[in-house]
């Protein structure tokens, strides 16, 4: 007997698992049974499976009876007038939904014509095995498949006009391109997913060549004179919220410009940008440090004398400014309620940013790269039609990673420039690339999409031939101004003493082992000695039980609580987060006790 499970707990028992599988399939397709449940044998446990639990991946295709789709031209016709629609078809089983567990039942064909009696299923359209993201990639059947998917991760990071009321919006950590274009080698579903009306990425001229070594290793080398006439720009709003809180007693947050004599005070120079409500005002320039929203509040801990008598000195400073590391214009300033009915205010920061050395660019195909170089215009080379590339991108990117659609990309850019039209890339239903080499023919350029160029600083020509062609290039979110991060004294943590974390708090740089032996590597070990102290601390240390002993500072003398005044105290260097596991230990009876031998 088989044993059969719903959603994973035993339910029944059967003879003839098959037969009972092929029946369940066939009162789904007659629409007995929900679409989105789904049944497998299981022969070598002998189980038969039947799941209909939320979250499972299904998706759609056409059932092949004898080598004939049940989808018939009628059926299309019928479609196309609005006469049926497609949860028609899912009830007359034409069409069904397999998860993974039935797919392994099931054999797909790509193509009609691919048709045999062992196939089960028909692709409703072969671009159907990718996802969204993945469908916007052209030419992705001529992908490696890890590019693939590194081209439809990159495709989630880059900038570009994601809202078109981003102006009456306070979303965190938004970027904004200025001139987002949309692309002219693209895919149907640019035009199902409604693309235009949320690009992001611009078309520019991309040249295979490798210069002076600035594009080694994923760089790239962009021409100054594209970022002078604004590509790739962008602005990055953030919004800084602080709102009015209540707390017990009556107390409250008061948004205003804080007294001086509030705990906490700043300096007159951080409040400067405040107006006489404690908000600041638009189109002020700020960086970090300065203060956005003045609050104060009151104070943590109340004494039950201090409850009667609260004088303005007793409140502490609580006011909005900007991070470590942060700069900007202010942009909007909205000052609401929220559903408590306490004052909320809202202040938006926006700042421009101009590519720079650093920034992560990349092409829908999974070719990321940082700008290695930013070159004049007058320095770039340039091909024998006077055409002067965007970018120069590494030769050596390309056979390694196998991506042959970011070739045909190029190809079929430059054929869509200069023809004026958009070409159809679409994954297993693009246009051949003999046809684009004709057409580039046609058009009086070579064939291959090489051409001649020359070099900039010395006029010659060059002896090889460069593949230049037009690409969709994406501006990703890292970007180094939201990086970039150096510290030499600081903040530390109030627990282990150690420097605090992140670039936001102003934190430390980790340095592991990895770092460490570059270090030993050339030859500065000794700097080791100043890194691996953040947290130095000397501690008194009894001679005879071991234990961390008592130093008293009005006495200038130490001396052990277990041994007495009299028993010899020494004064030992160690990491201020090892002692505190051995207070750790202490605290679960554990005696922890240091065995002192000298120095020499």
């Amino acid at each position: 007997m088989s044993e059969i499970y719903l959603n994973g707990k035993f339910i029944a028992d059967t003879d003839k698992p098959k037969d009972l599988m092929k029946k369940f399939i066939e009162e789904r397709r007659n629409g007995q049974v929900p679409y989105s449940v789904n049944i497998h044998y299981d022969e070598i446990m002998d189980q038969v499976k039947i799941e209909s639990s939320h979250g499972r991946a299904i998706r759609p295709l056409v059932v092949v009876k004898n080598k004939k789709p049940l989808l018939t031209s009628k059926h299309l016709e019928q479609l196309a007038n609005n006469e049926i629609s497609f949860s028609d078809l899912l009830r007359q089983g034409v069409i069904e939904y397999l998860d993974a567990m039935e797919e392994e039942e099931a054999l797909i064909a790509f193509y009609e014509d691919e048709l045999t009696e062992e196939h089960t299923h028909l692709e409703i359209l072969p671009l159907a095995i990718v996802g969204l993201c993945t469908s916007l990639v052209p030419y992705g059947n001529f992908n490696q498949s890890t590019r693939l998917n590194a081209g439809s991760k990159n495709q989630k990071q880059a900038l570009g006009f994601y809202v078109s009321n981003y102006l009456v919006r306070l979303d965190m950590d938004v970027n904004l391109l200025h001139t987002a274009q949309f692309p002219i080698v693209k895919t149907i579903m640019h035009d199902y997913s409604d693309y235009s009306s949320h690009p992001s990425g611009q078309n520019v001229v991309v040249a295979v060549l490798s210069y002076d070594g600035y594009n080694m290793e994923d760089a790239i080398v962009i021409n100054r004179g594209s970022i002078e006439r604004g590509f790739a720009r962008s602005t990055y709003y953030r919004p800084i919220i602080s709102e009015e809180l209540r707390y017990s007693g009556g107390l409250i947050d008061e948004i205003s410009i804080p007294d001086k004599d509030v705990k906490g005070y700043k300096s007159e120079r951080d409040y400067r940008f405040l107006e006489d409500d404690g908000i600041i005002f638009p189109e002020s320039k700020v960086k970090e440090g300065d203060v956005i929203i003045g609050k104060t509040s009151p104070p943590r801990f109340l004494s039950s004398l201090d409850e009667y008598n609260l004088a303005t000195s007793s409140r502490r400073e609580s006011s909005m400014s900007l991070k470590h590391g942060e700069k900007g214009i202010i942009d909007f300033v909205l000052i609401t309620e929220n559903q408590e009915g306490n004052k909320l205010v809202q202040v938006r920061v926006r700042d421009t940013k101009v590519p720079e050395i650093g920034d992560k660019f990349t092409s829908r195909h999974g070719q990321k790269g940082i700008i290695g170089m930013i070159v004049p215009s007058e320095d770039v080379p340039f091909s024998a039609s006077g055409i002067v590339p965007d970018i120069l991108f590494n030769p050596h990117g390309i056979p390694s990673r196998m991506t042959m659609a970011h070739l045909i990309e190029m190809l079929g850019g430059k054929v869509g420039a200069l023809s004026g039209r958009f070409v159809d890339g679409t994954p297993f239903d693009s246009e051949p690339q003999e046809k684009l080499r004709k057409e580039l023919l046609a058009l009086g350029f070579k064939d291959d999409g090489t051409e001649t160029f020359y070099s900039a600083k010395t006029g010659k020509k060059f002896k090889a031939k460069i593949y230049v062609g037009n690409m969709y290039y994406l501006k990703l979110k890292h970007m180094v101004s939201n990086k970039v991060h150096a510290r030499a004294r600081g903040p530390i943590q109030l627990l282990t003493r150690q420097p605090t974390e992140g670039r936001a708090k102003e934190g430390g740089l980790r340095l592991g082992e990895m770092e460490k032996d570059t270090f030993i590597a050339h030859g500065s070990s000794l700097l080791l000695k100043e890194r691996f102290d953040s947290d130095r601390t000397v501690v008194p240390v009894c001679n005879e039980c071991g234990i961390i002993a008592i130093y008293n500072e009005f006495k200038n003398k130490s001396y052990c609580p277990i041994c007495g005044d009299n028993s010899p105290v020494s004064n030992i260097e160690l990491s201020y987060a090892f002692k505190l596991m051995l207070d750790e230990f202490k605290s679960l009876g554990i005696y922890p006790k240091l065995i002192l031998k000298n120095k020499y």
